[in-house]
């Protein structure tokens, strides 16, 4: 599995957190999801995932990769 950290504006609480895992979670090849709202970095680990629907998820939890 390989692991990837992601940056994502936006996220101001444990709920903003909840939601970023939950959408990215979704995404194909994606096994694990772990936001973070203090540092804002999401990490996923994973294998054969698109980056552009890492960006999708993020976007449709309401916040935005950067």
């Amino acid at each position: 599995m390989a692991e990837r950290e992601f940056n994502v504006e936006g996220m101001t609480c444990g709920h903003c957190e909840l939601s970023v895992q939950e959408e990215v979670g979704e995404v194909a090849g994606v096994t694990a999801v772990k936001a973070d709202h203090t540092t804002g970095k999401v990490v996923v680990e994973g294998e054969d995932y698109s980056v552009d629907d890492i960006a999708a998820a993020v976007k449709e939890a309401g916040y935005t990769l950067a």
